[in-house]
């Protein structure tokens, strides 16, 4: 992965918008939204806004540290939310490899799994996403 996709706020909301055109065509009302912190808050606002939910919730865990990536033991949950149903979703900015969904769909296994981008190997861990990305590093419009 020595290539850069830089991504525009413009772009990310545009897709954004495209996940909640995604989600509202599943048929389901979801009326809870649990952000994967970091990555997931803003796409979880935006979502919130969008389908009318303000029941919303953040779990925090990383699997990275700087740009080492935590093994699976490392990455700690510093919380655990009760009541998640399937009508949760539980939402991050990309599903890369799918490790977080992954670790969180073991917890939360009625919850629907959404995610703005989706690369190759995240595919199969992600209920709905708005675009998939080539395997290269993604640089979000708040990471500059």
């Amino acid at each position: 992965m020595t290539n850069k996709i830089y991504l525009t706020w413009d772009e990310f909301y545009s897709h954004a918008k495209l996940l909640v055109s995604k989600i509202k065509s599943s048929g389901t009302e979801y009326n809870r939204i649990v952000a994967v912190s970091r990555g997931g808050l803003i796409p979880a606002g935006i979502l919130a806004y969008e389908l009318d939910i303000r029941n919303c919730d953040t779990i925090n865990m990383a699997s990275y540290d700087g740009t080492k990536k935590r093994n699976d033991d490392e990455i700690k949950i510093a919380e655990t939310l009760q009541n998640i149903d399937d009508k949760t979703l539980i939402v991050d900015d990309l599903s890369d490899s799918g490790r977080t969904f992954r670790i969180l769909r073991k917890l939360y296994p009625q919850a629907c799994f959404v995610a703005v981008y989706s690369k190759e190997k995240g595919k199969d861990v992600v209920d709905i996403f708005a675009s998939e990305m080539p395997d290269n590093w993604i640089v979000f419009p708040w990471d500059l």
